[in-house]
């Protein structure tokens, strides 16, 4: 008998909601390279825009690595808002 760990595998959708299409568009693609580019050794995530929201889905194997792919995400998704505040 094998106790299965319910967090072995961790699999979600993030929906993030901007003010307009277009700030979605400009967040979306600032940030689609980190998306494209992250290492996936033990999660991977993939981003789509639809409308003025963000999807982001994250396919973990575990709960750390599902934690670390959403603060990754949040960061980037942070660090693009600032700047992109910054220029306008």
């Amino acid at each position: 008998m094998t106790d299965k760990n319910p967090l072995e595998s961790v699999k979600s959708n993030i929906v993030i909601e901007f003010e307009n299409e277009n700030q979605a568009k400009i967040i979306y693609d600032s940030i689609l390279l980190e998306f494209n580019t992250a290492p996936n050794f033990r999660s991977s995530m993939t981003i789509d825009l639809d409308g003025s929201n963000i999807i982001i889905n994250i396919d973990a194997e575990d709960s750390t690595s599902f934690r670390a792919s959403v603060n990754s995400a949040i960061k980037w998704i942070k660090l693009a808002l600032e700047i992109n505040n910054l220029t306008n």
